[in-house]
């Protein structure tokens, strides 16, 4: 990935599509928790019709770049689009379940994890993340913990759903750096065509597997399934792997962080769930930690060099 000096400085378009980012994501868990369909189901539906929505757009404005990562070195950068999918798929897969054995609240602080894997990847790759940076990380990961009231099992059910919470979290970090790699020289309609695509597939294959039910949803459920896809996944999702351009993936995760008060808020003004006087405490160390990063990562990001150098991506935002 081409070197942060070497990347435009942060725009208002960029900033702008941060902020809606995580407006709409914040939408999901009110969403899910809204549908009465099953969570994977969910997760394939969000996938599926979001690639149904892009595709007409990629393959007729991007025919070329497509051709292109099927040959040569552009190999590379579709080898990058379709990790990421798996990444992502692979996430649903653990966390989504999670949920289910361990308690909502520990399911969503252990994947709040993110941002830790998202810095030692990030080392692994050769990067010197400065000090700054991880003091905001463990500030905004404690403040998610304390945000959602985590509450860490010990029956064999809840150890299990909590490891499968943090192995969410892990892949969540994998999913955001093979984004990182491919948004250096893919479009962002190329990109997330295939990355949804591919964990659409595999979350299909998962479904059938477990016997999933995948149909049969009152007009409801659907209603909040076509808001997911709008919201949390378009506008979500395409957003925050538009800034991965400008914005490194550590930043990029925790950003995401502002799911939880921005969720936290939803489901106070849409069901009625008001937060606990300590998710108040939470959510305001999240907020200073994800200063702390964005302002520290900014002010030190001339002197992080990413080890493999890719051509800059000259698309504008498309999708």
């Amino acid at each position: 990935m081409p070197p942060p000096s070497d990347r435009p400085s942060l725009d208002p378009l960029t900033t702008g599509a941060v902020g809606l980012a995580v407006v709409a994501v914040s939408s999901s868990g009110p969403l899910i928790a809204y549908a009465a369909a099953p969570a994977l189901a969910i997760a394939f539906w969000r996938n599926l019709l979001a690639v149904a929505v892009l595709s007409p757009f990629s393959l007729a404005r991007r025919r070329a770049e497509f051709r292109r990562l099927t040959v040569g070195a552009g190999r590379r950068e579709g080898l990058f689009c379709v990790l990421s999918g798996v990444a992502l798929a692979a996430h649903f897969a653990t966390w989504v379940p999670s949920a289910q054995l361990t308690s909502v609240a520990a399911a969503t602080a252990l994947g709040a994890t993110q941002p830790i894997w998202q810095g030692l990847i990030a080392r692994a790759q050769g990067r010197r993340l400065p000090l700054v940076v991880w003091i905001g990380v463990a500030v905004a990961a404690g403040g998610a913990v304390i945000a959602t009231g985590a509450d860490v099992g010990v029956s064999g059910k809840a150890v299990v759903g909590d490891l499968l919470a943090v192995t969410g979290g892990i892949f969540a970090a994998v999913y955001t750096a093979f984004g990182e790699r491919a948004r250096a020289s893919i479009s962002t309609t190329t990109y997330t065509t295939i990355c949804y695509g591919i964990c659409a597939l595999i979350l299909l294959v998962v479904c059938l597997l477990g016997g999933v039910r995948l149909v049969g949803f009152d007009p409801r459920t659907w209603l909040a399934i076509l808001a997911l896809v709008a919201g949390a996944q378009l506008l979500g999702h395409s957003m925050f792997n538009y800034a991965l351009h400008k914005i490194s993936a550590t930043t990029v995760s925790v950003l995401i962080l502002l799911e939880v008060p921005g969720a936290a808020l939803l489901g106070w003004a849409w069901l009625g769930q008001l937060p606990r006087p300590y998710a108040l405490l939470g959510m305001a160390l999240l907020l200073v930690g994800v200063a702390v990063v964005v302002l520290g990562g900014a002010r030190a990001g001339r002197r992080v060099t990413p080890p493999t150098p890719l051509p800059a991506d000259p698309a504008p935002l498309d999708g």
